[in-house]
């Protein structure tokens, strides 16, 4: 059996026994426990009563954390002429066409978020097994599909943050870093548990949010009370 460290032990001993927390007393908690070598992210679960299996059961959006990611976010476009230009000057990391195609075909993703003006799509649309699993497929239901690529480029690096539910009816994602202070990620939680609860999907039955989660990268994880998370009545 592996040995637990000194600092694994304490936060365990730090977070026994501890649920259903207000945002401000799991924020503390979470914070008070990153003790990691490096700026801990801190990450949000959420286990809401849908199915996404079921198309009137998906839940997705995006969503503009007032505090900002904290993370440097790379951009890919897939654009030409002009667009690719708009693009350059916003700040993207990636821009091209077939070239870019070839490049993630090969196994070769190095962004983060990948936007697409609408006369790419067929070319991207090739890329849907390799992009659809990480969650980098272009939708314009998310903005990432658009002709306003410069205006995509700047939300993405500006603390947008996109999300969608997985399988088993989870959203996951990163809400800042430990080194945030308490009330900026306490601002951010409350900012995309809204935005998902704006997305219930009109096939949703029963309770929508079962659980609210938030952990740091290497710490545990510790439950928050809905109520607490919310903003709306």
């Amino acid at each position: 059996m592996a040995k637990i460290s000194k600092k694994k032990a304490a936060a365990r001993a730090a977070f026994e026994g501890k649920s259903n927390l207000s945002v401000e007393e799991a924020v503390k908690l979470v914070k008070d426990n990153a003790t990691a070598k490096f700026d801990e992210s801190v990450e949000i679960a959420m286990n809401l009563g849908v199915n996404p299996r079921h198309a009137d059961q998906m839940v997705r959006g995006v969503v503009t954390l007032p505090a900002g990611t904290g993370k440097d976010v790379r951009v890919a476009v897939f654009a030409r002429g002009p667009k690719a230009d708009e693009a350059k000057e916003a700040g993207a990391d990636i821009i091209g066409a077939e070239d870019l195609m070839e490049t993630v075909q090969s196994g070769k993703i190095e962004f983060d978020r990948c936007i697409a003006t609408p006369d790419m799509m067929p070319l991207v649309g090739r890329l849907g097994k390799i992009l659809g699993p990480r969650n980098l497929m272009p939708n314009p239901k998310v903005g990432t599909v658009t002709m306003d690529v410069a205006d995509a480029v700047k939300a993405a690096k500006g603390g947008e943050v996109q999300f969608k539910a997985e399988k088993a009816g989870v959203v996951h994602a990163g809400i800042g870093k430990a080194s945030f202070e308490a009330d900026k990620l306490a601002e951010n939680l409350r900012a995309f548990v809204d935005a998902v609860n704006k997305a219930k999907p009109s096939g949703a039955k029963g309770t929508y949010m079962k659980k609210v989660s938030i952990s740091s990268t290497m710490g545990p994880g510790v439950s928050v009370d809905i109520a607490s998370a919310t903003t709306e009545a």
